[in-house]
């Protein structure tokens, strides 16, 4: 499979739905595969959260590969010898995007708290750009889950030209308040934290010692992405060997693995960048520019697949089915097709359990 990371900085104003403008943005993306000669092949992959460009493959020096890798590659679903896949790391991400804490035009300082609010539309407004350079007119598939699955819904409903595919998996047409609070938590440990210095740090700051609010918080949100039976079948009520049971401070083994998630990404990923992209996801509602959902939905010309996990608490089963009732009562049924995939997971199965899904991704791309 040939990889090609690559970085693109466009010399032009994007201008952001909430009215401001960026002077000038970078984009890092990563690629797969090559173009045909019609460069009709494309499949575009968004990625969630926490993900960045890196889909699949492996770095030099890596020993975990991208967040995808089991989907993308030669003779796999996303079969990197029939397809192009690109990955395009989101506007405000800290993996090589222009986010809060990049160098601005002229190499002025980052703009820190002053970076405008970014929303789905702007992240892929500026993706846009990325295709175009490329020569990418129309992609022959769209593909997101959870935040990447945002994006994939905003390509059907804004740029219905762009592709006769969209797949979404484990998201939704609007961010419920349920949500909404576990990313609250996340934000308030980031910002009441001393060391978030009302976000003047130093990039290498937490590097060593993570922001200890942002740790905790990144604790409770990963509460989220799992679910009661994934928790009790990983952990039960195992205790750490070496702390004692009478301890004040001993932990079982679920406790241990929650700071080891939670400080371990504090150390990697950046404060300022996720508070920004919690709020992107926050604000994300497909029917705000529109009268009702149904009156955005009837946009869309591509195939929907939409696929949601049954132990999913983030991200519910009957979000997706709001999008497919909507589509149906629009006379659109015959264009969705709808899966609800039977797994006690949580959020986080549509990025471990490849195999109870992948043959629906399979399927909307053969169709």
């Amino acid at each position: 499979m040939q990889i090609k990371t690559s970085k693109i900085y466009f010399d032009e104003q994007l201008y952001l739905e909430s009215g401001r403008i960026l002077e000038g943005y970078t984009l890092a993306y990563e690629s797969y595969g090559e173009l045909n000669s019609d460069k009709s092949n494309a499949i575009v992959v968004f990625h969630a959260l926490t993900g960045s460009h890196h889909a699949a493959g492996k770095y030099e020096g890596d020993s975990k590969a991208g967040w995808w890798d089991p989907l993308i590659g030669d003779g796999k679903v996303l079969d990197t010898t029939k397809y192009f896949v690109i990955c395009v790391n989101v506007l405000g991400s800290c993996f090589g995007s222009s986010g809060p804490l990049s160098e601005t035009k002229k190499g002025r300082p980052p703009l820190r708290l002053k970076f405008p609010v970014i929303t789905i539309s702007d992240m892929v407004s500026a993706q846009m750009s990325v295709f175009k350079s490329l020569g990418i007119k129309k992609a022959y598939a769209v593909i997101g889950g959870s935040l990447g699955g945002m994006q994939a819904l905003c390509v059907g409903v804004e740029y219905p030209q762009f592709t006769d595919r969209v797949i979404m998996l484990a998201s939704t047409h609007a961010t419920s308040p349920w949500a909404i609070s576990f990313n609250k938590l996340a934000m308030e440990g980031i910002v009441k934290d001393k060391r978030f210095q009302d976000g003047n740090y130093k990039k290498e700051d937490f590097e060593e010692i993570p922001l200890n609010g942002f740790a905790i918080g990144r604790m409770a949100g990963h509460i989220s992405f799992l679910s009661p039976s994934s928790m009790q079948k990983k952990f039960g009520r195992n205790y750490v060997e070496t702390d004692g049971l009478y301890e004040l401070f001993g932990r079982f083994q679920v406790e241990r693995y929650m700071e080891y998630n939670g400080y371990n990404f504090a150390k990697r990923f950046d404060p300022l960048s996720y508070i920004y992209i919690i709020k992107a996801m926050n604000i994300f509602d497909a029917s705000r520019n529109w009268d009702s959902l149904s009156d955005s939905l009837k946009n869309i010309e591509a195939k929907m697949t939409l696929i949601s996990f049954r132990g999913d608490m983030l991200f519910m089963p009957s979000e997706m089915e709001t999008i497919r009732d909507a589509l149906r009562d629009l006379g659109r049924g015959e264009r969705v097709e709808y899966y609800c995939v039977d797994s006690s997971y949580g959020h986080d199965a549509f990025l471990i359990e490849y195999d109870k899904f992948d043959f629906y991704i399979k399927k909307a791309l053969e169709n």
